[in-house]
């Protein structure tokens, strides 16, 4: 009989999850905000950048809701490699090394396989997600979907509460599963250029082992976007690119590498 195939060891650094704490979700967004207003110029360019993509997806719903998806599509494709730029300045400065907004909008370049990959997991469950939200317009307005006005007055109408749990609980379903597959996912292809795959996973490790507090953090993050969008999107100008900084300090915060380790006791 011939042997059993052993797989050979990995040779990925280890890392370990980290235990956090219910303060650490206000640590993050402190130090985002000091990545913030050490590098200025820099965040206010993603900010635009966040802001022309908001108004345009309001833009489409408002006049044409049924492309409204396909544009949330296309943002999806383009918000995480703006987001890696804002990564990409936070790490610069963690190793202190000088911020570039030109090395910003390219640092994904060497990682374009794992990036590619990524997003197409993330489109797919976008995509799951508005077909759900359609199935549900589907039960309940079953006389046909209603206009973009209709669209507002159901969300807003308490009449309608059967709806608006439904929608509300599905629409939490995905957004969740969006989160946790996501919310170290990209800094850590960045950061050590990991296959998709295994920063999926290490994003699910660290969203189930310490669920309650990566639930405040994903509130903190809800609730910071939806004040941004008032009034016209403007506060995404700051709030987008805080957020994208506070963002790596959360992988940074909840990822150990050990490798890391030994190189500090080494030094």
């Amino acid at each position: 009989m011939p042997a059993p195939y052993v797989p050979p060891p990995s040779e990925a650094p280890l890392k370990e999850i980290v235990d956090l704490r219910w303060s650490d979700p206000f640590r993050w967004l402190a130090l985002g905000w000091r990545d913030l207003m050490a590098e200025k110029g820099i965040c206010i360019f993603y900010g635009v950048c966040f802001w022309l993509m908001a108004w345009l997806l309001g833009a489409v719903f408002r006049s044409k809701p049924e492309y409204a998806i396909s544009i949330a599509s296309g943002c999806l494709l383009v918000g995480p490699f703006l987001a890696m730029g804002l990564y990409e300045v936070s790490r610069r400065r963690e190793q202190g090394l000088v911020p570039d907004l030109g090395a910003s909008l390219t640092c994904w370049d060497s990682h374009l396989r794992s990036m590619g990959m990524l997003i197409l997991v993330l489109i797919v469950l976008e995509l799951l997600w508005g077909r759900a939200s359609l199935v549900v317009f589907a039960v309940f307005f079953n006389t046909g979907m209603p206009s973009t006005t209709g669209v507002i007055q159901a969300i807003f109408n308490l009449e309608n509460w059967e709806f608006l749990a439904v929608y509300l609980l599905v629409g939490g379903v995905f957004a969740g599963l969006f989160f946790a597959v996501s919310v170290v996912a990209i800094p850590m292809i960045l950061d050590r250029d990991t296959d998709a795959i295994s920063a999926a996973i290490a994003s699910l490790q660290v969203v189930f082992g310490n669920t309650a507090v990566m639930f405040l953090w994903g509130m903190l993050i809800t609730l910071l976007v939806l004040a941004a969008l008032l009034p016209w999107g403007l506060g995404l100008l700051f709030i987008g690119p805080w957020l994208g900084h506070a963002s790596w300090h959360a992988y940074r915060g909840s990822v150990r590498w050990l490798d890391e380790d030994v190189t500090m006791e080494a030094s």
